[in-house]
């Protein structure tokens, strides 16, 4: 193993040191190489695309036709736009498909045809050999800058030109990530928006959360913070002992932690029966009316029976206080109106997120108004390039952490030759 200070004499070759083997660091070194730059990547853990490998299940959901700006979240949306470019997403769609990566797409959401996130880890570290890109698998300890970034490891010092940091948030630490480059970020001045767990299950305890645990349904949210809805969501809604989860759940989780760190009351609304058209508790009455003159003598229970699982619907009378062999007829006006409150508005107070080892992404990061969107470098120290999820953006579930993963990666790895020709 070589100890010591490591700098090659390259003649005016520019230096380019990526720390972080992730998604955006390996597209960053792959570009950079393909400017003419000799690369080093630096990498603690003993594989790269440790995270990528295990993105979807397995299957690596990698980019989404709809980029609109809607599906990412910043604090400065408008210079998240600049980076959210047509041409921008048109290169990385190119890059992708020279490297051999043929999309199976699936309304918009792409995956790698043989859904094995694999085939992505496969044909960057192909490419990664291809550039001569040196790779280190050790743990960078700090860097500085004087006249150039010196880069220390557990095992030698490293000197750059230019310095690229992706090394990845906290979120999902049994990859490697440890948030490592925000300390990185403020060494070098820039301030963090704290980061908080994104894409994750939310937590609540009512008095049927031990009792619905397991039980899966297809929902529609609405997430009222301070009592203003601020987001709505549908799909399958997976409950748990702790509380909820599920995609729809994940979409709205990272403006749920933002809430609760600023003290605000988070709650959902939940709609069991989203697709039965009523506008108003009146007409489901009406409607109830009509169905118990239909199936004559069927209790509560037995009227509702087809409409939602078994174990859910006696929750829900008992939440309602209805017994579930009353019969429909005898209900009081108020018994309906409260059991139609739980059927289409369950209330569900939201008290925190579960940890950072079960997200699959943060909020906050590194503010979009401190890097030069075009390049990705720092308005702080000249020469020095974050990407990916270090950056204040979160992207909801269908591919769009990874799609701007590559997307940052692409413009880090290559702006430091074109910016300096």
């Amino acid at each position: 193993m070589i100890h010591g200070i490591i700098k090659a004499v390259w003649g005016d070759v520019m230096r380019v040191v990526v720390v972080g083997g992730g998604a955006s660091g390996m597209v960053a070194a792959i570009y950079a190489a393909r400017e003419q730059c000799q690369v080093t990547l630096i990498e603690k853990n003993k594989q790269l695309g440790k995270k990528l490998r295990i993105t979807g299940n397995g299957k690596c959901n990698y980019w989404n036709a709809d980029q609109r700006l809607m599906h990412y979240h910043s604090t400065n949306p408008e210079v998240l736009e600049e980076i959210l470019t047509k041409q921008n997403q048109e290169m990385v769609l190119s890059f992708l498909s020279q490297l051999g990566i043929v999309p199976r797409i699936k309304n918009g959401y792409y995956y790698p045809y043989s859904n094995q996130a694999t085939a992505l880890q496969t044909a960057f570290l192909k490419e990664l050999e291809l550039q001569n890109v040196n790779i280190i698998h050790e743990e960078v300890k700090s860097i500085t800058h004087q006249s150039e970034f010196h880069i220390q490891t557990d095992q030698r010092q490293l000197s750059a030109d230019r310095l690229i940091i992706a090394t990845g948030s906290y979120a999902c630490p049994k990859t490697g990530s440890d948030g490592i480059g925000y300390q990185f970020a403020r060494d070098f001045h820039h301030t963090i928006i704290k980061p908080l767990p994104a894409l994750v299950q939310l937590r609540g305890m009512t008095s049927i959360t031990k009792e619905w645990a397991g039980i899966r349904t297809d929902v529609s949210l609405k997430l009222l913070e301070n009592g203003v809805c601020v987001g709505e969501e549908a799909g399958e809604l997976q409950l748990t002992n702790y509380g909820v989860s599920g995609i729809c759940v994940f979409q709205l989780s990272g403006q749920v932690a933002r809430g609760l760190d600023a003290g605000y009351t988070e709650q959902f609304q939940i709609n069991f029966l989203p697709q039965l058209p009523f506008v108003s508790t009146d007409e489901w009455i009406i409607w109830m009316d009509e169905r118990a003159k239909m199936l004559v003598k069927r209790t509560v229970s037995e009227l509702l029976d087809s409409l939602l699982p078994y174990q859910l619907l006696n929750l829900l009378l008992k939440q309602a206080h209805i017994k579930r062999d009353r019969m429909w007829q005898s209900l009081s006006k108020k018994e309906r109106v409260s059991l139609a409150q739980f059927l289409f508005a369950f209330p569900f107070t939201i008290t925190g997120t579960n940890s950072f080892d079960q997200a699959q992404t943060c909020s906050g990061g590194i503010p979009l108004t401190e890097i030069n969107p075009r390049t990705m470098e720092s308005k702080k120290q000249p020469g020095l390039y974050f990407t990916g999820e270090l950056l204040d953006v979160n992207g909801d579930c269908g591919g769009y952490n990874l799609s701007f993963a590559f997307l940052t990666g692409y413009l880090a790895g290559s702006a430091p030759r074109r910016k300096y020709d």
